[in-house]
Order: C-alpha cells, then sequence, then structure tokens
C-alpha cells in the first residue's frame, strides 16, 4: 500500500499563513517573505503567491513597506438604499470625492434608458466612495437634467445622492442591477489607489420611481479587496 502523498507546497503555505494571521488582529504586522520562506522552507516565490491570494481578498493590505492584517471588507446590502446608509449600519464612516461633474448629450441607449431625447442633457456627477477614509469605489451616476436641474445649485457632492433626490419628493420605487467582475482601466486604478491587476465588482443600476419614471443609472466600481455585496432572499 503507498504511503499518503502530502500536499503541495502552496497549499501548506497558504494554510499556514491562515493559521498566523487568525492569531494576529487588525492592524497587526504580517510576517515578511523571507520570514514565511524559511519558516515553511519553501521559495520566496511560493510565499509571495500565497501573500497576492491574500491581498486580493481582502484579507491583508500593504502599508508603507510593510504588510498588515486588513480591516474586513465593508458588506453592502443589495436594496433601494443609499451607500451612506449601509456603510453606516456597518459602524464605518462614508465619505465622497467629487471628480467629475458635468452636463453630457444624452446618447441613444441613455436616452432609452432614461426615457428622454436622444441629446437631452444629462448631470454626469462621478465621484470616489470612501469608507473610514480608504478608497473602496467609483461611482457614475446620470440623471436626466430636466428632472434634477435644481441640483447644480443645490447638491453638495459630498452628500448622499439619495437623500437629495428624496427630499425633492422623488421616491424610489424599484431598481434592476447587474453586478460582473472586471478588471480596471489605469485611470480608474490610480484614482482608486491600487494597480490595474486588482479585481473589480462593477455595479451596473437602472432606478425607477413609484410610477415607473426612470430616476437614474449607475455604473459603479468596487474594489473585490475592500468590499463585498450582501442580499437577503426570502
Amino acid at each position: 500500500m503507498s504511503a499518503p502523498q502530502r500536499p503541495p507546497k502552496p497549499y501548506l503555505v497558504r494554510t499556514g499563513i491562515d493559521a498566523i494571521l487568525a492569531e494576529l488582529a487588525e492592524g497587526d504586522a504580517v510576517p515578511s517573505e523571507r520570514e514565511l520562506a524559511v519558516r515553511f522552507a519553501v521559495s520566496r516565490e511560493t510565499v509571495r503567491q500565497a501573500l497576492h491570494e491574500l491581498l486580493v481578498e481582502g484579507r491583508i493590505e500593504r502599508r508603507g513597506r510593510g504588510t498588515v492584517v486588513a480591516q474586513p471588507k465593508l458588506v453592502q446590502p443589495l436594496s433601494l438604499r443609499s451607500y451612506t446608509e449601509g456603510a453606516r449600519e456597518r459602524g464605518r464612516t462614508p465619505g465622497r470625492l467629487l471628480v467629475t461633474w458635468e452636463d453630457i448629450a444624452a446618447s441613444p441607449d441613455m436616452a432609452d434608458a432614461l426615457a428622454i431625447s436622444i441629446g437631452a442633457p444629462v448631470m454626469h456627477l462621478e465621484r470616489v466612495l470612501l469608507a473610514d477614509g480608504k478608497r473602496i469605489g467609483l461611482e457614475s451616476t446620470y440623471l436626466p437634467k430636466c428632472r434634477f436641474a435644481g441640483f447644480a445649485d443645490t447638491f453638495d457632492p459630498a452628500t448622499s445622492l439619495y437623500a437629495a433626490i428624496n427630499a425633492a419628493g422623488v421616491e424610489f420605487g424599484s431598481a434592476v442591477e447587474r453586478i460582473e467582475t472586471v478588471l480596471p482601466s489605469p485611470r480608474e486604478a490610480a484614482l482608486l489607489e491600487t494597480t490595474t491587476a486588482m479585481p473589480m465588482l462593477l455595479l451596473n443600476r437602472r432606478s425607477v420611481d413609484t410610477g415607473g419614471v426612470p430616476i437614474e443609472l449607475v455604473r459603479a466600481l468596487f474594489r473585490g479587496d475592500r468590499v463585498a455585496f450582501e442580499a437577503v432572499l426570502t
């Protein structure tokens, strides 16, 4: 009878590092590649691959020249609620940085989705989303200018857009969302302070009011190492 095979080294290294992380707290330093290579008697390349996997999963993060245990991912509910509400419910402090605020002409597809004329003015608002000061997402929202023209004078882009829409007397009725994984463009990666190799969660949403009239189109990109989505099924 042959002896049982020893698990492959990458598996042993990964499970070994998982055990180390289980004993550490958020912000604690993770042993260096060299230390881990010596401890597990493997090459630094094998250790590097395991650390890269943990980095992508959001278990660890780079800080200066070292690596530390990361803060748990922000879990956002898939519901008709604002990012602000979801973040605060998880005990996190939401924030936003304005990147672009402009009027554009509606393309044929955009005009059809928003039930407006081709070429009609659309307000485009692009913002970086923050949680506890860390960049977690890049959100582009498209609103029909004819419906929200007053926002140009009244809306503060550092605050909740959903709250402003509700304050304008518009009540969200339903939305269709699609989520898929993508890699960011160089511009998107720079705005989110990461690399083009970091997996992202891309969310596309179309929302309508209680009467079925379109409110917005949203394209939001979230760092896969810092955000997860959760849905309650009944």
